[in-house]
């Protein structure tokens, strides 16, 4: 088992690693909508869809895979009205690849986000 960092995403706030190589897999963490940088959340669903997926995107890329390799993708949103605006932009963010995936609505998400999303992938881009 290998602990996966990247220096392009913050560091955990809690006591788990964004991302574990084990046995060829990547399993990653929920990734919320904040940019790593500014540490900024968008306001509009559709903004934070694309900033937790883009979230994701990087720890692939720093363990040596990308986003045509998940296998399985779960969304949790802060509200089942989200639904439509999330399945439209997690489309046009994965385009023909169709990860196997669930999407959970829940209640309040850390910070106020409105949408987490962790996913679990192979090794290899």
């Amino acid at each position: 088992m290998k602990i996966i960092r990247t220096s392009n995403m913050p560091k955990a706030n809690g006591h788990y690693s964004q991302c574990i190589e084990h046995n060829g897999l990547l399993y990653l963490s929920g990734q919320l909508p904040i940019n790593p940088v500014t540490r900024e959340i968008p306001v509009t669903i559709e903004e934070q869809t694309d900033l937790a997926l883009q979230n994701v995107e990087e720890i692939l890329h720093a363990a040596g895979s990308g986003k045509s390799q998940i296998l399985q993708v779960r969304v949790y949103i802060s509200n089942i009205e989200l639904w439509d605006k999330v399945n439209q932009r997690y489309g046009i963010f994965f385009g023909e690849h169709k990860p196997v995936r669930s999407i959970i609505p829940t209640r309040e998400l850390h910070f106020g986000c409105l949408i987490e999303v962790e996913a679990t992938a192979v090794i290899g881009a």
